[in-house]
Order: C-alpha cells, then structure tokens, then sequence
C-alpha cells in the first residue's frame, strides 16, 4: 500500500512544488496515511485546504481502502 501511496504523491507533488512546497509520507496503517507537509507549505495557512482538499481527495480517488490522510 504504502508503495501506491507514494505513487499518488508523485503524481500531486508537481503542483505543491510549483507554490514551494513539498510532501513527504511519513506512515501507512489501517487505511490512514500520514504524511508532513514542507517547505513553503508547513505552517501555510492554506496547508489544511491542500492536505484535506488536494492530497487526501486525490488519495481516497484512486485508492478506496484509504480512510484518511492526517498531517503529522
């Protein structure tokens, strides 16, 4: 799983980059994915929205045994 998760973050990280960020997976257990947000996107007040309306969207899309992507 974590293999495909790292697939999908492949896939997002371009767009964070282009705002100076980056993304990196942390964990991988019970159908959460925790991942931590850097560069310019940790302490971003927008990091919530890209976290719950980005990264976790596009991870529940392609991968149905994901529950929920957490920010650590």
């Amino acid at each position: 799983m974590r293999e495909q998760v790292e697939k999908v973050l492949d896939k997002i990280r371009p767009s964070i980059a282009m705002d100076g960020g980056n993304v990196d997976l942390v964990d991988v257990k019970d159908g959460v994915v925790q991942v931590r947000l850097t560069g310019a996107c940790h302490g971003c007040p927008m990091s919530e929205m890209t976290l719950k309306m980005g990264i976790e969207r596009m991870i529940m899309q392609e991968l149905p045994d994901i529950k929920e992507v957490q920010a650590v």
